[in-house]
């Protein structure tokens, strides 16, 4: 299930957006700002972004600023109420694959946010490389020498968040947010039992390993530069 990042401060507009995508089989997410979008961005993985941009504390444009600097691969869709010709090649300069004035028609947005989503498919394919070591997000699958490993989905989540941002330092309960769910009553030591395993299952692949930061959590590390 696609997972669609929704920032809009318009708690009527959100909950609308929102919806309407989740009728048509997406996972949604929503943000009041550029600043909560950024933070729901380092806890969980998301395949799509539609942003305002006339928001509070970070507006749109900061928040596709931000999204180019720290290299996000992620589609975004802008909705707003600024049509003006400068305002469109700001945001198409700064990183947006698309642009809808309001107000809009929600119908033509699900077509817009498919088509969004199929194109990136087609870029990225939801497939992750560490070295020679091929992750792919569909079949939940490692590929490495020849060798395909198939894993249990936590685990493979756990693994492909790790290896997306190779070096970056999650926490315990970072992981457990994004994968279990922020309501989830599951102990976070269970974050603990499943790396273990992840680290029992490739303790002889040559291109990363999995590394404990002490006090702060877990990041995924290249052997080889």
């Amino acid at each position: 299930m696609f997972h669609i990042l929704i920032a809009e401060d318009d708690k009527e507009l959100s909950e609308l957006f929102s919806t309407i995508l989740v009728k048509n089989g997406y996972k949604t997410t929503c943000a009041k700002d550029g600043v909560e979008a950024l933070d729901i961005l380092d806890k969980e993985y998301i395949d799509l972004i539609i942003s305002d941009v006339m928001m509070p504390n970070m507006d749109g444009f900061e928040l596709l600023k931000n999204i180019q600097d720290s290299e996000f691969n992620i589609p975004i869709l802008i909705i707003t109420a600024k049509e003006s010709f400068q305002d469109k090649q700001r945001g198409f300069l700064l990183g947006t694959d698309d642009y809808m004035v309001k107000p809009i028609d929600v119908n033509e947005m699900v077509l817009r946010v498919g088509a969004l989503l199929r194109r990136a498919q087609i870029i990225n394919e939801r497939k992750q490389w560490i070295g020679e070591t091929l992750l792919e997000y569909d079949s939940l699958s490692v590929h490495h020498q020849g060798e395909i490993i198939v894993l249990p989905q936590k685990e493979f989540y756990i693994l492909y968040k790790l290896v997306s941002y190779p070096s970056r330092i999650f926490t315990r309960q970072q992981l457990m947010d994004e994968i279990w769910g922020i309501d989830s009553e599951t102990d976070i030591r269970t974050v603990d039992v499943h790396i273990n395993r992840l680290r029992d299952r490739f303790k002889n692949n040559y291109d990363f390993e999995i590394s404990t930061v002490r006090g702060l959590g877990y990041k995924a590390v290249k052997k080889h530069e």
